[in-house]
């Protein structure tokens, strides 16, 4: 695992820098939408689509593209984001998001191109992902499928029953990542229902796990690099997140869970990021 150039990490930071600009403004011209679980996962999802996976948008229901489902699936404004930044379609559709009729919805949804599955009941992304990795298996596919999922999912059960079905039938083309913000809907996680020790749970269900700061992108870049060279079991990687990322007023605040920022906060928060 080679340390990535300078050049690498400066494009991914300036995309980061116009994504979390993209996210805010979508979300304050819809006037609602979900900030802080937006923001903490930025660097993860700006490290998958501009760096490590194969998707074409030119081509984007092609056999072989690696995967990429949102199970988290209301903090969708990042994701059409880097899939907008990306060219799976026009920039100007960001400016639609939540409207009546329009292409971007509040939750990820498969009319967008680029998006793999629909999103809304949380813990499901796994399972599904699982789903996508069986026909890779089958159809003798060398595509990955990566599973972004929030860390107040890991309190469903359904998490824990995909959890074992990856490792009984060895899908080691299944990479799941948690955003570890430590906050959920309006409450800290811990306070809700603790869910430590994360790590050794997933192990002991038989997955490979790495923790990282899920906003380096060294320890990013260097932890999907890790999975890949795995084999034989399905591989999780904790990012250590904070919650409204890059906004201070924002950042570890579980009011903005789900809230838009008004006019003035949008202003403080585009300055803040640049």
């Amino acid at each position: 695992m080679g340390q990535p150039s300078p050049q690498l990490l400066k494009s991914l930071l300036e995309i980061s820098q116009q994504v979390r600009r993209d996210v805010l403004t979508m979300i304050y011209q819809a006037g609602s939408g979900h900030s802080g679980g937006c923001l903490s996962q930025v660097e993860l999802l700006v490290a998958l689509y501009f760096h490590k996976m194969r998707v074409d948008p030119k081509n984007p229901n092609s056999p072989d593209r690696d995967r990429f489902v949102l199970s988290k699936g209301h903090a969708c404004s990042t994701l059409y984001s880097c899939l907008a930044r990306k060219g799976f379609f026009p920039l100007e559709e960001m400016s639609k998001f939540r409207k009546i009729n329009a292409l971007l919805q509040g939750h990820a949804d498969i009319r967008v191109p680029g998006v793999e599955m629909s999103g809304g009941s949380l813990g499901q992304g796994l399972s599904f992902g699982n789903g996508l990795a069986f026909a890779a298996k089958l159809d003798k596919k060398s595509y990955t499928t990566y599973v972004l999922m929030g860390d107040g999912e890991q309190e469903e059960g359904q998490i824990w029953e995909a959890a074992m079905t990856a490792a009984h039938y060895k899908l080691d083309n299944v990479v799941g990542i948690i955003d570890r913000n430590k906050i959920q809907n309006d409450g800290f996680v811990a306070d809700t229902k603790n869910i430590e020790p994360l790590a050794g749970k997933w192990e002991s269900f038989g997955w490979a796990v790495k923790e990282i700061d899920g906003h380096n992108f060294h320890e990013i870049i260097n932890a999907l690099d890790w999975a890949d060279a795995r084999a034989g079991k399905p591989k999780l990687i904790i990012a250590h997140t904070v919650k409204g990322k890059g906004v201070s007023f924002m950042e570890n605040n579980p009011e903005y869970h789900g809230k838009a920022p008004n006019e003035e906060e949008l202003k403080l928060a585009l300055k803040e990021i640049g």
